[in-house]
């Protein structure tokens, strides 16, 4: 009876191990579509599987369904659905959110750069059109101003400077000239299909005591690209400068040309200071008589322009208080003392010593000094492709001290700015706080 007991119980035991050996390990696409159709993995692998506990179970099906994949050492039960990414493998790589699908090429990520820059480069046009019309031609209103005009031996017939410093011979009677200008819409213009690349603004300049050819130094019509500042023409604050010129060969279209060499050179610079304004205006021109192939400028005429809005600048103090008017020392700015205080308040650099040969400094009635050059080398080997700068200093009525400096570059590119500098200070303080770096440029 005791061997028939043993055997029965062996059998038991082999049979309950039998079925769950069997239950255990039934067919793995069995369990995958138990565990889809589950709403978790946990429900649908403890319904099936009940040899072990919850977390045993668990882990037995997921090694069931793969394999492969490592063991996570910091799982947690409440969250079986995390990934375990493993740092230390060799072959890991970073998901950034990208596929070759929506990733760009390097060119593709260049012209889209290029692109925005652009769109920036627009909006800054609009807003130095749109500003140098508000602000700097007050929007079309008169400037009535004296211009005293001078004349360089280097094309005053009998006059030879030999190639040196030119002689500055003023003209007899100031100018009486009255400046404005104004919009228009172009139509014909298809280049853009923006509506403000239709707009252009147009000067005026006219003299009204005597006939005297005045010098255009500005384009004749004025776009918002005008400003991109390869053309010459730039507001900074209160100051302004606008250039034009002619190209050395005839066949050329001045209006689009921006690289040199020119035949004809023209620039203006100025500051402005509530209702009045004082601005400078060259005229550059090559020699008949010189033969070279790429001729120098030489500078023709200067014109010193002294000028307020909606009247005539008043002369002395007795006319100011005629006039009535309530801006205090505007003719001691326009018509005070030769130079400014101790000279430039900020001596650009100038170059090589050679090249600083071609300068000139002047000191002008109204507290103000200028330099600029009376001879630019076009050749781009000249002075190492250095660039030019002209500079104007000028204290205004409210006693408040500018220097503008115009920086262009050098070779055929002289009608292209680097940059339009301005420094601003109270005229009593100029001395106090006088740069001492040598005439470093300004950081951009």
């Amino acid at each position: 009876m005791r061997n028939i007991f043993v055997i029965t119980v062996c059998i038991v035991t082999l049979l309950n191990f039998f079925t769950c050996f069997v239950t255990a390990f039934q067919p793995l696409s069995q369990l995958e579509y138990r565990l889809k159709s589950s709403t978790t993995r946990t429900s649908t692998a403890s319904t099936n599987i009940n040899l072990y506990g919850k977390k045993h179970q668990q882990r037995r099906v997921l090694l069931i369904l793969n394999e492969k994949k490592e063991e996570n050492p910091y799982a947690d039960e409440n969250y079986p659905d995390l990934e375990f990414v493993n740092y230390d493998d060799p072959n890991y790589v970073a998901d950034r959110g990208m596929s070759d699908e929506f990733s760009n090429s390097s060119d593709d990520t260049e012209v889209e750069i290029e692109k925005m820059r652009e769109e920036r480069r627009i909006k800054n046009d609009e807003f130095q059109f749109q500003t140098y019309f508000k602000n700097i031609l007050k929007n079309g209103e008169e400037y009535k101003g004296e211009w005293t005009i001078y004349k360089t031996s280097t094309f005053l017939d009998g006059c030879d400077d030999g190639g040196l410093v030119p002689e500055l011979k003023k003209i007899k009677h100031p100018l009486k000239v009255i400046s404005t200008a104004y919009k228009k819409i172009v139509d014909d213009y298809k280049e853009s299909q923006l509506a403000i690349d239709k707009e252009r603004i147009c000067h005026e300049e006219k003299s009204v005591e005597t006939e005297y050819s005045i010098s255009t130094s500005y384009p004749d019509e004025m776009m918002p690209f005008d400003f991109r500042g390869q053309q010459g023409n730039m507001i900074v604050g209160n100051t302004f400068t606008t250039c034009t010129s002619t190209p050395l060969d005839d066949s050329k279209d001045n209006k689009n040309v921006i690289l040199g060499p020119f035949s004809e050179y023209r620039v203006q610079l100025g500051l402005q200071s509530d209702q009045i304004q004082f601005r400078i205006k060259l005229d550059y021109s090559t020699k008949a008589d010189e033969k070279t192939t790429i001729p120098a400028l030489h500078l023709k005429s200067l014109a010193i322009c002294r000028e307020a809005l909606n009247m005539w600048p008043p002369t002395t103090e007795e006319e100011q208080q005629k006039d009535g008017e309530n801006v205090d020392g505007i003719v001691n700015s326009l018509y005070g003392s030769p130079g400014a205080k101790g000279g430039l308040y900020d001596p650009p650099l100038v170059g090589s010593d050679e090249q600083a040969e071609s300068y000139m400094t002047l000191d002008l009635e109204g507290h103000a000094t200028i330099l600029f050059p009376y001879r630019i080398e076009q050749d781009p080997t000249a002075f190492n492709g250095n660039g030019w700068v002209t500079s104007l200093d000028w204290t205004a009525p409210n006693n408040q001290r500018y220097q503008v400096d115009r920086k262009v570059k050098g070779g055929f590119d002289i009608m292209q700015l680097r940059t339009l500098e301005l420094s601003e200070v109270q005229g009593a303080n100029a001395d106090q706080y006088r740069p001492r770096d040598g005439g470093a440029d300004m950081r951009q």
